[in-house]
Formats: C-alpha cells, structure tokens, sequence
C-alpha cells in the first residue's frame, strides 16, 4: 500500500502522523521549519487524506503501515512525532518497531483508552449534503449550528474536495470506516514491552488529553519519557502554539 507523503529537507529522518480527521497538510508549516535540519516525512495514515481507503483501521495495522512505508523508503531509524490518533499510532510503532525509532514526541495523547467525544461531529458530516454543495462556504454554514468553533469546522472541511466529473463534493477521508472503527481508534495502544529510547510528550495546558493520573502508564510503558506543558494551548498544540512547540521539539531533538 501506498500512503501518501511529502518530504523536504536533507538530513536525518523526521517522520510526522498527523490526528483524526487529519491530513499531512496540518503540519507543513512546521514540517517547512524542521526541514532546515531534517528529512522530513508528513504522512497521509490510511483513510485520511490522499492515502487510500481501507476496510479497518487500528493501531497495530497504522504501526504495520508505517513500517512498510519507512523500508519503501530505505529508513531504517527514525525521529517519530504523533499528533492525538498520530500519537497513538507513534506509541504503538515504538512498542512494536523499538529498534527502528531514535527519538519519540507524543503531543497531546496518553497509552490509554479515551471516553470519546466525536459522535455529533460524526452526525454532522454525514449529514452534510455533499452531491448539491457549491463551495465550501455552502458546508460551513450548514455545520455552523452543529459545530459552533470556526476553527474545528474548517479543520474538518479541509477534508472536502471537489468532484471532478459530478457535481459537489466528496470526503477525502473514509468517514464510514473512521465512524465504523471508532472504538479502535479510542482504543488504548497494544504493547508486549515498553520502549526504552528517549521520549518526549507534550501536553497543552488547556487540554484534556493526557492528565496527571495518566503518567504512572506513560513512564511505565516509556521509561524515558518526560512531560512538558505548553501553557495556554488546547488539543491543537501545532495550530495554537506552533512557535513554542517547535522550540521544545527541537530542543529535545538536539540533545
């Protein structure tokens, strides 16, 4: 299978997974920034983005993908960062591949099972009118009751793409399997044992996602790990507080 990527930068290699409803394009700016000093990967997972569609989707298959991806591409050792479902497929690479990570960077995901919380986003984008849309304005105002944060529905509509021979547009992620394997993409990763290289997890202050309680798990399964707050930012730590996240990814990366 072949998932669709970008790279830039020369150097040693930086791979980037992105969330869900993600696509690589959420993190080419820092993607630009980190190419300076790195051969940066932003990676499409399957069924997001331009990568193709598929019947399942959970950890093991997203960690067995990327290590397909990875010897495709003669990387043998990589810096890994994940973003929330990113991050989760990052932990479990590096609980399954450990030799073929150098460093890992978790942003706003804990080894844990999360409670969930995207069923009336899930609503609201099936029940968007695709075939008759004109333009993405047409879809934001009709999410508008439904997903009141402006932010979060142009996030998502970064995912729609017009049709080339019918009229409107499609979803290029694979909204009925994201929605069908919704447990697993909750689910807590699978591990046999820990990962003993460096890591770094990153929280945002104003974020839920990973919680005092859940660092007993994470230096368990990560012996490594410390954990670092960006004050003032939410979940979307990239989109939010890109200067000071780049800052502490670097400065972890460096050393």
């Amino acid at each position: 299978m072949d998932l669709n990527f970008k790279t830039f930068g020369q150097g040693d290699p930086l791979v980037i997974l992105h969330g869900l409803f993600g696509t690589l394009d959420n993190w080419q700016t820092l993607g630009k920034s980190w190419a300076e000093f790195y051969s940066v990967y932003l990676i499409d997972q399957r069924n997001h983005g331009r990568s193709p569609h598929l019947p399942e989707i959970n950890y093991p298959v997203l960690a067995t993908d990327l290590q397909a991806f990875l010897e495709s591409h003669w990387i043998y050792k990589t810096h890994l960062i994940g973003h929330s479902m990113g991050g989760k497929t990052a932990m479990q690479f590096a609980t399954s591949f450990p030799d073929m990570v150098e460093k890992l960077v978790i942003i706003d995901s804990a080894p844990k099972k999360y409670a969930g919380g995207h069923q009336l986003i899930f609503e609201a984008l099936f029940d968007l009118d695709l075939a008759n849309l004109e333009n993405r304005e047409q879809a934001d105002l009709a999410l508008q009751s439904r997903i009141p944060e402006k932010d979060v529905r142009q996030f998502l509509l970064k995912n729609l793409t017009r049709n080339k021979q019918a009229p409107g547009y499609s979803w290029k992620m694979n909204l009925p399997v994201l929605f069908n394997h919704y447990a697993d993409i909750l689910a807590n990763i699978q591990f046999d044992q820990p990962f003993e290289g460096p890591c770094l997890f990153i929280r945002g202050g104003h974020s839920d996602y990973i919680q005092d309680q859940d660092i007993d798990a994470i230096t368990r399964i990560f012996p490594n790990a410390r954990l670092e707050t960006i004050a003032g930012a939410g979940h979307w730590v990239h989109a939010e507080k890109p200067k000071e996240l780049y800052q502490l990814v670097s400065d972890f990366l460096a050393e």
